[in-house]
């Protein structure tokens, strides 16, 4: 993900009248409507990236790759609490082209520019399918995905600067190399909770633990739970530079979530969650509507940017399934919000302002993000809570056909070895045939 520091606003991607679609937040079929409405236009600016040349689960430019893998976590979730399957198999395909040599999300193509959080990125979407038990490819599981990313981002945890922390980038020759932001050590956050929760490992919990009191002690988050941007590794990360960021806010929410529902409503948890929750309820909420407030009301986010508070409004819908006490909080806020979202989308896609403060009637990818993560939310208790790893529960395979399934025992094997060796699990384990799985999803 490219910092909001570094990256110049890029022009709307396309600025077009918007006629807005009909929705009744009290019928689920007028939600479902509407959440299939938004998902195809969001479908159809992916397709139109797959010419030839470009590849299989890269959205075009301007989009940066991160971006991508947000979006098949978006439609993930869309499956999940519609019961919709038709864009499984663009999702698995997605995820499987972009997994990389090393089978965790460091492809080639970009390699050069890839940093924590973008890699963090899609490893979450592949908990995403792990959790709503999305059909497996051949020898592709999204577990051993998501926990090869963990893995190396243990490797690259740094206490030679500022007593801890992942650094934004990943390879020295890349600007931002030395700053530790919070996305990068959030997406971390929450993804080591998440697989805590998924598996029961131990080893997963105690790194959600030592993320966050490096966090809190650096003073990214502060007394008050605002998030802010990050720190510099060359000032010891003594000076916290203080811009805000909902997606920002949104992981650490959902890890938050993920730990309350693993320790069994621990308190400390729950008084984390809480704080996290109320702050950014009153930070990106004004008026009860989700707004990118560091950019939106001058008209000045970027590409990036216009993806937030939508990534923010799918983890509050996982929050309120992994910790149900919280619905009395989001839901008020999902139900104003899909409401004015609505009101900005039609057959041309849906706009960034939805608040009538701003002045961008902008469309793309990022802007379907943002109002489908709301407009499905509104269903999140007519679906199942995210599975885990023992849980029984149903699989849907990439054509969408329904099946019985139940973890294998070397999974479960693989999991309970993982906390024994200390993050052992990974790319030796899972070597398989890339092309032959990619094959198989073509047919």
């Amino acid at each position: 993900m490219v910092s909001s520091k570094l990256l110049v606003a890029f022009a709307a991607v396309s600025i077009v009248p918007i006629q807005c679609i009909d929705l009744n937040v009290t019928s689920v079929d007028s939600i479902k409507s509407a959440a299939s409405t938004i998902a195809r236009d969001l479908v159809g600016l992916y397709n139109q990236s797959q010419t030839p040349g470009n590849p299989i689960g890269v959205l075009n430019a301007p989009y940066y790759w991160w971006e991508s893998g947000a979006m098949f976590d978006t439609l993930i979730q869309y499956w999940r609490l519609t019961g919709d399957s038709q864009y499984n198999r663009i999702v698995t395909q997605g995820l499987v082209y972009q997994q990389g040599i090393d089978n965790s999300f460091m492809p080639q193509n970009q390699t050069n520019f890839l940093a924590n959080d973008d890699q963090s990125t899609w490893a979450l979407a592949a908990m995403s399918a792990a959790e709503a038990r999305l059909g497996e490819v051949q020898n592709v599981t999204w577990l051993n995905l998501a926990d090869n990313v963990f893995n190396e981002q243990v490797a690259r945890w740094d206490e030679k600067t500022c007593n801890g922390g992942l650094r934004w980038q990943i390879f020295t020759f890349n600007t931002g190399y030395t700053y530790k932001n919070s996305i990068s050590n959030g997406n971390f956050f929450q993804l080591s909770a998440r697989l805590a929760a998924y598996t029961g490992n131990g080893t997963y919990s105690d790194w959600a633990t030592k993320v966050w009191n490096w966090t809190k002690a650096t003073g990214l988050i502060d007394e008050d739970f605002n998030v802010f941007d990050g720190a510099d590794v060359t000032k010891n990360c003594s000076t916290i530079d203080k811009p805000q960021f909902s997606e920002t806010a949104g992981t650490f929410i959902a890890g938050a979530a993920y730990m309350y529902n693993h320790t069994n409503g621990d308190s400390q948890w729950k008084k984390s969650l809480d704080g996290l929750l109320n702050r950014t309820i009153s930070v990106f909420f004004p008026s009860g509507i989700a707004t990118e407030t560091s950019c939106e009301s001058k008209n000045a986010c970027n590409i990036d940017q216009r993806a937030f508070k939508g990534i923010l409004g799918k983890w509050l819908v996982d929050t309120i399934q992994v910790a149900p006490y919280t619905n009395s909080i989001i839901n008020t806020q999902l139900i104003s919000t899909a409401q004015a979202a609505a009101k900005t989308c039609g057959d041309n896609g849906c706009a960034l302002d939805w608040s009538g403060n701003g002045k961008s009637i902008s469309t793309g990818v990022g802007e379907q993000i943002d109002a489908l993560s709301y407009v499905q939310g509104l269903l999140h208790s007519e679906a199942a809570a995210p599975a885990t790893q023992n849980s029984s529960n149903s699989t849907t395979s990439s054509s969408g056909s329904s099946t019985s399934t139940s973890t294998s025992a070397s999974a479960s094997a693989s999991a309970s070895g993982n906390a024994a060796t200390g993050m052992v699990l990974g790319q030796s384990v899972i070597s398989f045939s890339v092309l032959g799985a990619v094959a198989w999803l073509m047919l």
